[in-house]
């Protein structure tokens, strides 16, 4: 779910601000305001305070050029734009899918520090042609440039999650031809220059009695959070690209006879059962399908007796089923694609090897990780048929299977 307010849209992208963006105004208006208040006396309280708004809402539109310059880019590739946001440290483009290439994601990476690059030198025109150095729009001109520069200069440092992490990325996706192995690497980075800038704020703080190694050390901590979260989601791609549905499948399920009753089974299986189960129906030494309980609401009481239960099988050819071979990470998608609660796995005889559902994937996925899930979440998410709240494994699953598939130039 989008957090923040959405403000409108530009090239049909949403645009979003976060409340945390208003402590980016606060902490650029005021300071601006007292600064050029001091230093141009002649401007009068009212003009000091006004430039510092005007500051204020100018870095705004700086960083959004700057979120659009990658939004724009990716369009251009035929990917999705959902939305851009702005928030405490900067703004960020949700873009629904990796680049096809090293190449093109190069190019999206890029093109944000190409255009503040493009801002700095068109904003330091303007102050070279508007005359007074002491000038309101000269002045606002000259330090929006200053901050555009280090906008992008900043961004090009080569660690996840900003724009030079994706630039190292690209670069060793590029020499390796493993788009995973970029990541891991741009990560890497991306954890090293964080814990710096912490080590460096702290030091700042407590050595210097700088109080803007807090906000430093503060931003190392974002980026080692960020570069993690990098790290942890590739590394559960290349585990789902590993794993067949082989891995994850379970015999939760019954076989029973096809040629008895609708009343014997009801009597015998229905009734019996704590919980729902699935039924497989078998006749001669073959199966014949899946015994749908639910259509049995459909078939008058009176004829229980005597209809079979071929009358409310569904043939294995009629039902979602994958190969044992299949990789998960497809299960995943046709199960979230098709909003099924479970699959049938099938041998390569063609019998029934077993199902999967949610709990199962995440009951693999956890072994392949050696992670701990208690068994009542299992059980949870067997019973709600979802995965837990911030494991969504249908977008992770999807962006696993484009980067098996990207080629590497």
């Amino acid at each position: 779910m989008q957090s923040g307010w959405r403000v409108g849209s530009l090239f049909g992208i949403p645009l979003y601000i976060d409340p945390s963006w208003f402590v980016i105004i606060v902490l650029v208006a005021i300071p601006r305001g007292l600064l050029w208040q001091r230093q141009y006396p002649d401007w009068g309280i009212f003009t000091a305070y006004t430039a510092g708004v005007l500051m204020a809402l100018l870095l705004f539109a700086s960083v959004l050029l700057h979120e659009l310059g990658h939004s724009v880019v990716a369009k251009t590739q035929g990917i999705k734009v959902n939305s851009i946001t702005l928030f405490l440290f900067g703004g960020i483009a949700s873009i629904e899918q990796e680049s096809k290439t090293p190449g093109k994601a190069f190019q999206v990476a890029i093109a944000g520090p190409v255009v503040s690059i493009g801002l700095f030198v068109l904003l330091s025109i303007l102050a070279l042609v508007i005359p007074g150095s002491t000038n309101p729009v000269n002045v606002l001109a000259t330090n929006l440039a200053v901050i555009n520069l280090v906008l992008a200069l900043f961004n090009l440092i080569p660690g996840l999650p900003l724009d030079g992490g994706q630039i190292l990325k690209a670069a060793v996706w590029k020499i390796t031809g493993d788009r995973f192995k970029g990541v891991h690497w741009a990560a890497r980075m991306g954890r090293i220059l964080g814990w710096f800038a912490i080590l460096l704020g702290l030091f700042l703080f407590l050595v210097q009695n700088d109080y803007g190694g807090l906000w430093i050390a503060f931003l190392g901590w974002f980026g080692v959070q960020n570069a993690s979260s990098y790290d942890r989601v590739t590394h559960l791609q290349e585990i789902l690209l590993q794993l067949k549905a082989s891995d994850a499948i379970t015999r939760e399920f019954r076989v029973v006879d096809a040629n008895m009753t609708l009343r014997q089974f009801a009597d015998q299986y229905l009734l019996e059962s704590s919980r729902p189960m699935v039924y497989f129906a078998a006749s001669d030494g073959r199966y014949r399908g899946l015994v749908a309980t639910d259509d049995l609401n459909y078939v008058e009481r009176s004829q229980w007796e005597t209809e079979t239960l071929f009358r409310i099988i569904q043939p294995l050819t009629d039902i979602p089923t994958v190969e044992e071979p299949t990789r998960l990470v497809d299960v995943i998608q046709r199960m979230e694609q098709q909003q099924l609660r479970r699959i049938t796995v099938l041998s390569p005889a063609g019998a029934v090897s077993g199902v999967i559902d949610r709990g199962d994937i995440v009951q693999a996925i956890a072994k392949k990780m050696n992670l701990p899930v208690s068994d009542a979440l299992i059980k949870q998410i067997k019973e709600e048929g979802a995965y837990p709240p911030g494991f969504q494994l249908g977008p992770i699953a999807q962006a696993a299977a484009e980067a098996s598939g990207s080629p590497s130039s």
